[in-house]
């Protein structure tokens, strides 16, 4: 049985694969930072990005609390890492490493609609979020035709 680092790292790699080819070609894996955690992933400036993989997202489907206290982490770490976005990536039951695109990406609908404190999670798929990240500046600019 792999260990839960392992697992972790597994879906860090898979998300760090899906965010190159997103948008994001500088990302990578972040090194432990202890107490104040940054993220799981670096080499996107502005953005922090909380991974979570392995069977505490697969059986059952992770509860509105987990997400909440999961969101609750990253925005811990957006603000360690002073930055504008976090972003909470979850895998999805029966959808690989491989398909990590297709992963649950959860924002803050404050970051989008703001001044009004409407701290709530918006759920879409993590290539969705790119899209929509990019769309905001962040990452490379999509092409005009895709815009």
């Amino acid at each position: 049985m792999a260990r839960p680092k392992d697992i972790g790292t597994a879906a860090e790699t898979a998300v760090v694969r899906a965010l190159r080819r997103l948008g994001f070609p500088h990302a990578e894996r972040r090194a432990l930072a202890g107490a104040q955690d940054l993220g799981d992933v670096t080499g996107t400036p502005g953005v922090v990005w909380e991974v979570k993989g392995g069977q505490q997202t697969k059986h059952p489907r992770p509860s509105d609390l987990t997400i909440v206290q999961w969101m609750l982490e990253t925005e811990i770490e957006r603000g360690h890492a002073r930055a504008d976005i976090g972003v909470l990536v979850v895998q999805r039951h029966g959808v690989g490493p491989a398909n990590a695109h297709l992963w649950w990406a959860y924002l803050q609908a404050d970051d989008w609609i703001s001044g009004y404190g409407v701290n709530i999670p918006i759920r879409l798929l993590l290539a969705d979020a790119c899209t929509l990240l990019r769309v905001a500046g962040y990452g490379q600019p999509l092409p005009k035709e895709a815009a």
